[in-house]
């Protein structure tokens, strides 16, 4: 199997910087060497969003249909489908949410092939890795920060091998520490961020910083205001993940 390290979409990286009530998110563009395009999308092309409940977000899993209000769920998804198809009304862009609540990097091994690949997106999204320490936190999952490094890397060479002009945003997992999130949590959840991220530089992909971002947030209101369990975001939280996320893809 090939890396595809050639992958044409240059790594873009979210800066916090100056977060205050009111402002504008501050974004800078940390380049890498390929130079700084920015996503690109075509007449008629897929996107498409993964992840665990936080994309998930409470969508109508019988909705199969993309561009549903149904199927895109309340959050982050949902928000970027209504700014991408207002903004881009000529394309006939298909956007589709496929998050499932508590799924891990296995989870989504697991139903890959009709949930992802078949789909053949053009701009695929990923968020994932909170379950993945939660759940052995909760005492139902064993798996390692290695085990989901390794098996995250091989979804990601396994999807760039068959749908070559795919996309990949690698969304950073996330916690604010209120509600469920505790000492317990580090410093492995770090280290499973940091592995998201090593995967984006590894493989060359666009990488949305969301617990920069969120470390900045709470400089201007408490964590609960944004995540009030620290694990699900809050209306103004998922409005922040999308403005972020765009701001870092250029779409």
């Amino acid at each position: 199997m090939k890396n595809n390290l050639s992958n044409p979409v240059s790594r873009r990286v979210f800066l916090g910087a100056g977060f205050t009530l009111g402002s504008v998110l501050a974004v800078e563009q940390a380049l890498g060497s390929s130079g700084a395009e920015a996503l690109e999308l075509e007449r008629g092309v897929t996107v498409l969003f993964q992840g665990d409940s936080i994309t998930d977000a409470g969508r109508d899993r019988q909705t199969m249909d993309p561009n549903s209000r149904e199927g895109l769920g309340r959050g982050y998804p949902y928000l970027l489908a209504a700014a991408l198809l207002a903004d881009h009304p000529a394309l006939g862009l298909k956007v589709y949410n496929r998050g499932i609540s508590g799924n891990k990097v296995p989870d989504l091994a697991a139903r890959w092939q009709g949930d992802a690949m078949d789909l053949r997106p053009r701009v695929l999204s990923i968020l994932i890795g909170v379950n993945d320490i939660w759940h052995k936190l909760n005492g139902r999952y064993d798996g390692t920060v290695a085990q989901y490094e390794e098996g995250y890397r091989v979804l990601l060479g396994e999807t760039l091998d068959e749908i070559p002009k795919v996309q990949v945003v690698i969304c950073e997992p996330f916690v604010l520490r209120c509600g469920a999130v505790d000492d317990r949590w580090f410093p492995e959840f770090d280290q499973r961020r940091a592995a998201a991220r090593k995967l984006a530089d590894e493989f060359g992909l666009t990488f949305v910083p969301f617990q920069s971002m969120f470390d900045q947030a709470v400089k201007a209101a408490p964590a609960e205001y944004w995540a009030a369990d620290g694990v699900h975001p809050t209306l103004a939280g998922h409005a922040l993940m999308a403005k972020a996320w765009r701001q870092v893809t250029g779409l």
